[in-house]
């Protein structure tokens, strides 16, 4: 029997991590649907399109394709054949994703793909609507949370680590507007599914998110 197990919220609250630990925890497939949108993302940027215009994006959806593989069980991404796992994830890449994927034809497009992937296997997917649009008959629906000062904290570290040099504040800030962004898109907003278990990652380490929904898991499915 394949399960279903998706993971949705705001960025920076730790869903890929926790759903990357979880899909090994449960020899689950991990599905980051985010990486789809970068990948999108990024070939805009490449290709100077204008991503504040809907129809210039759409009109290059037909350029672009899009597949994940997997690498000693890690995740990756290729764009017209190309890995691009590591330029997808620049800071300004962010901004590309967030604004793409507002539009409905680019969200049609990578939901076929990704409910494609759950048919044939037990997964995990993260993203801003993963519960109410992409699974909606997922087993577990995870709602994951933080402060926006954790999460920029987070994000900071992250991009330090990485060598990219950005203020503390402005990462604070350009997560606020995602935030607004992504909830008051007109197509699939960032929402809590009404099945959905909100969980609190600010206090939380990666071990204790993680032990948290297995545990929800376990309870959930009865097994």
């Amino acid at each position: 029997m394949n399960y279903k197990i998706a993971i949705d919220g705001p960025s920076g609250t730790g869903k890929s991590t926790a759903a990357k630990r979880l899909a090994k925890r449960l020899s689950f497939i991990y599905i980051d649907t985010g990486a789809m949108y970068r990948a999108i993302g990024l070939f805009c940027f490449r290709n100077n399109i204008d991503i504040n215009k809907e129809e210039e994006v759409v009109k290059h959806l037909a350029e672009i394709d899009i597949d994940i593989f997997y690498n000693n069980g890690t995740q990756e991404i290729k764009l017209n054949g190309e890995n691009v796992s590591s330029e997808i994830r620049q800071n300004e890449i962010s901004h590309y994703a967030s604004v793409v994927s507002t539009y409905k034809d680019v969200r049609e497009k990578l939901v076929a793909i990704q409910r494609s992937l759950a048919i044939k296997n037990s997964v995990i997917m993260d993203g801003r609507d993963i519960g109410t649009v992409v699974l909606p008959d997922a087993d577990l629906k995870i709602y994951l949370v933080a402060s926006s000062k954790v999460r920029a904290e987070r994000r900071y570290k992250e991009l330090k680590d990485k060598g990219q040099d950005i203020s503390l504040k402005e990462i604070e800030k350009e997560l606020n507007e995602r935030d607004k962004r992504d909830m008051n898109r007109e197509n699939s907003p960032l929402k809590k599914a009404k099945d959905a278990i909100e969980v609190d990652s600010s206090n939380l380490n990666e071990q204790e998110v993680e032990d948290k929904l297995y545990e929800l898991f376990i309870k959930k499915v009865g097994i």
